[in-house]
């Protein structure tokens, strides 16, 4: 039986070089704050309660950003190196048996295939320890693997301590490890402080179990972008880039088709049915949904939608936490947000907004409208120029237009207003009262025109200029 798996994630540092005052792990990329990421991996090789975030700066931040995925936390107040880190959690319920993964909050590349990889080989290995490492082809800044003449680990030489043919070497740590949780404790306790910095580091464990017999061996990473430590705003934006390439690379695999995959940006949570299809520089965030044959438009933002079968968002459109029915289509250019609804097969044109409001079925707004707090019924028809005046400075107020009403361009509906089903609103009216079901309400002043006025306007002027 293999025995269970904790994992510790340090995540205590502020990130001095990322010249911020955030904690580094709640910097974001690929959709999700770099501590997000780390919990992720940790999770696909042991559940929540015995996965252990180490808090230092801004630790109640961090911790509302994963507490959700039901972790435990450490917190370490004074930051006294990575032996010191995990020091602080041996008071944590659990961790003293089985397997110890130790992980890094500000690392998002690692994937969890890599992780199940190191516990794979450790319990192969039958070591006390196993060191995830890299090849890199400048390996300055890290610590250098040394090998014994069977392949384990020797020694892990710190870059300023190792001598030029060390240096020399392109393996490295990524001190990223898998312990034997009974054999890690005792070392941990005889951790000595580094006579340059003071603090305890984690890489002296290994030095301390092959002093007692005990060997480590290396997993030497597929793919050395997966160790990639986050430092700066520049390191940001190359994981940035990665994560977003194969969360896309992951929906066109499952059967959709993206335009110029390098140019968007999708969030680790977006679903997208086969036959989805998504244009250039569109942005799927959040919790946005794609049913099959869904499409979406060059340069569209969509946060938390839902987007129905065969439904089309075209281009330029911003929708958020709304949803497009089975065959609806909006856009270009129109924005949808809190709550609201396109029915099937109904139409939102360009320069058309909804809040909190609901399209039904077949029912069309073409051109530049607002339609805020509404409850538009089947096939009904919203003219060019028409607003629902929901606010009154006070309270938001409904407006409710029946199936088969016809709203006249330029109309203005005060709220609370009902329109009934089929009535008509003539063009340029403002309406303050309810129209009952199939009356025609028209809320104008009556024309008047005055012959000659406006001639006789430009003459007196001309008089009057000289």
């Amino acid at each position: 039986m293999q025995p269970k798996v904790s994992v510790v994630i340090l995540a205590a540092g502020l990130g001095t070089r990322m010249k911020s005052s955030l904690a580094k792990v709640l910097h974001r990329a690929g959709g999700a704050p770099l501590i997000e990421h780390a919990v992720r991996a940790a999770r696909a090789i042991a559940p929540p309660e015995r996965i252990v975030v180490v808090t230092g700066h801004q630790a109640e931040q961090v911790q509302a950003a994963v507490m959700h995925h039901g972790v435990r936390f450490q917190l370490q107040a004074e930051q006294k190196g990575t032996g010191h880190a995990l020091q602080a959690c041996a008071g944590q319920p659990g961790l003293g048996s089985g397997l110890l993964v130790v992980l890094y909050g500000d690392c998002p590349l690692l994937q969890p295939s890599t992780l199940e990889q190191l516990i794979r080989r450790h319990l192969e290995a039958g070591a006390a320890a196993t060191v995830l490492t890299a090849r890199l082809a400048d390996p300055r800044g890290y610590g250098r693997i040394l090998r014994d003449g069977e392949g384990r680990i020797a020694a892990i030489v710190e870059e300023k301590d190792a001598a030029p043919e060390q240096r020399a070497i392109d393996e490295i740590n990524s001190g990223i490890y898998c312990f034997d949780a009974a054999a890690l404790w005792p070392r941990l306790q005889r951790l000595a402080p580094s006579p340059v910095t003071g603090e305890l580091y984690l890489t002296d464990v290994i030095s301390l179990l092959r002093q007692d017999g005990l060997g480590a061996v290396p997993l030497l990473a597929g793919d050395p972008a997966e160790i990639l430590g986050i430092n700066t705003r520049a390191e940001l934006a190359e994981a940035d880039r990665i994560l977003r390439a194969r969360k896309a690379r992951e929906l066109m695999l499952a059967g959709a088709t993206i335009e110029r995959p390098e140019t968007v940006l999708i969030d680790p949570d977006v679903e997208a049915a086969p036959d989805t299809h998504i244009g250039p520089f569109a942005q799927l965030l959040g919790r946005t949904r794609l049913a099959a044959g869904a499409r979406v438009g060059a340069c569209s933002i969509l946060m938390n939608a839902e987007i129905g079968e065969n439904a089309e968002v075209l281009p330029f459109c911003h929708i958020e936490d709304s949803r497009l029915e089975a065959g609806a289509r909006v856009g270009p250019y129109a924005r949808l947000r809190m709550r609201s609804t396109v029915a099937a097969g109904a139409h939102v044109g360009n320069f058309v907004e909804m809040k909190n409001s609901t399209l039904g079925e077949g029912a069309k707004a073409m051109h530049l409208a607002y339609l805020g707090d509404s409850t538009i019924g089947a096939r009904a028809n919203i003219g060019a120029g028409t607003i629902t005046c929901n606010y009154d400075g006070f309270r938001k107020h409904p407006t409710t237009i029946g199936s088969g009403a016809f709203i006249g361009s330029n109309a203005t509906l005060v709220a609370p207003v009902v329109i009934g089903d089929g009535a008509f609103v003539a063009a340029a009216s403002i309406v303050t009262k309810d129209v009952p079901a199939d009356a025609l309400a028209i809320g104008r002043a009556h024309q008047i025109n005055r012959d000659g006025w406006a001639r006789a306007r430009r003459e007196k002027a001309q008089r009057e200029g000289g």
